[in-house]
């Protein structure tokens, strides 16, 4: 772990030479358990926030405190997140919370809120002094939108950092790029998987993320994939470039031989060190029938959907498949339910509805032919209300990607409590 910290650090000052302080001290540890694991987070110049904001125990608290400390700073460098999600979540806050977030920052006074400590208010309050004219200047900034708040807000901004921008993720990158964020480049720097760090990426400039798979930070092998049903693992020096292979993991004590379900593609080498690009999450995988719909192939289906409903923006979704309901399915064929969080319409027509699963249906030519023979029901579409799915991923606990197939039933019926539509 310490050999990946020190790569990341010489990729992100290569590529964005002021985004790290000079004699600045690097925090360098590995702590499983901890959310802001692996090392690297925090950096010195990007950390502004108090360390005894990582114990609190509600999410939405602990990003609001995050976001209160870096509005404090006016000059960083770096905006960082373990998640896309949290720095989204991080950022709603914001549109939302603005003229409170100001107040408390020109009056150095942390209001009471909810999941928050009186003991650790009155300890992080002792290190928020006045910033009067810094709560004037996010004042006016928010005042005119939050289009590019980002760079408006701190004007030396180099990169945003994330943990995760890849798969379920590049969702909330995408949003992020398009409106708050506009302007900034995004920077992954590690491949994790089974709670092991595995890879490295070394090119931070570039926008979609690839990583150098570190032959001694965990034992790996490979599945490979469209081959014969029971495939033998294959190691490191037996990888080829373009094709996909499932990952297994030996790392943690106790997890032997881990799938992890994860598929990454071979895109070449460094040195003699395969490099990869995940493609898939095979636990994301939509199947009533063994139809088999991938995560990203289905969201690739939704986006165009969306570009048949003007006005339009897909904010979130998750997808369930029918067995899940149980009887409050009713008597009707297997079937997926999706649910979507809109912005730019309140309603959908029947006819519009309808459309996802056409879409589906000439996208996945197996997914038509069952939906032909009636062993696949019609897809259900259910829109939710706004922040819905910032109080799932509140629900989720751990910081994890976002699970766009849902298996659990307590996350169930939380989504299925916002319905509006």
């Amino acid at each position: 772990p310490p050999q990946g910290s020190l790569l990341y650090l010489d990729a992100l000052g290569a590529a964005f030479p002021r985004a790290l302080a000079r004699r600045g001290t690097a925090v360098l540890h590995w702590s499983p358990g901890c959310p802001r694991a692996p090392a690297g987070w925090p950096l010195p110049t990007l950390y502004c926030t108090p360390a005894a904001a990582a114990v609190l125990p509600s999410r939405a608290a602990a990003l609001r405190l995050q976001l209160l400390f870096a509005l404090r700073q006016r000059a960083l460098h770096v905006l960082e997140a373990g998640l896309a999600a949290e720095l989204h979540d991080a950022l709603l806050t914001l549109r939302t919370e603005w003229p409170r977030l100001a107040q408390e920052l020109e009056l150095g006074r942390l209001s009471p809120q909810p999941g928050l400590p009186e003991e650790l208010r009155e300890e992080l309050q002792a290190l928020l002094s006045p910033a009067v004219a810094r709560a004037a200047e996010i004042r006016d900034q928010c005042a005119h939108g939050f289009e590019g708040i980002a760079l408006r807000l701190w004007p030396r901004l180099e990169v945003v950092v994330v943990r995760t921008m890849y798969g379920t993720e590049r969702l909330y990158c995408d949003s992020l790029r398009q409106a708050d964020c506009r302007g900034l480049p995004f920077y992954c720097p590690f491949y994790q998987a089974a709670g092991a760090l595995l890879g490295v990426n070394l090119w931070p400039a570039e926008p979609v993320p690839r990583f150098v798979l570190c032959p001694d930070w965990a034992f790996c092998e490979f599945l490979p994939c469209l081959t014969s049903k029971e495939p033998r693992t294959v190691l490191l020096d037996e990888l080829w470039e373009g094709r996909e292979y499932g990952l297994v993991v030996t790392a943690q004590p106790g997890e032997y031989r881990c799938r992890t379900g994860e598929v990454l593609k071979v895109t070449g080498f460094h040195k003699q060190c395969p490099v990869v690009e995940p493609v898939r999450r095979e636990s994301q995988t939509l199947s009533v029938r063994g139809e088999s719909i991938p995560e990203e192939q289905f969201c690739q289906s939704l986006c165009r959907t969306l570009s048949l409903w003007p006005g339009a923006r897909l904010v979130d979704y998750v997808c369930v498949e029918s067995s899940l309901l149980g009887d409050s399915s009713g008597p009707c064929a297997p079937h997926y339910e999706v649910f979507m969080e809109l912005q730019g319409l309140r309603d959908l027509s029947e006819v519009q509805r309808y459309k996802l699963d056409q879409c589906l249906q000439e996208d996945f030519p197996i997914y038509k032919s069952f939906r032909f023979k009636g062993s696949i029901g019609p897809l259900r579409l259910h829109l939710v209300r706004p922040r819905s799915f910032t109080r799932l991923r509140e629900a989720l606990g751990s910081p994890v990607p976002m699970p766009r197939v849902l298996r659990e039933e307590q996350l169930l019926q939380l989504i299925q409590g916002a319905v509006i539509s």
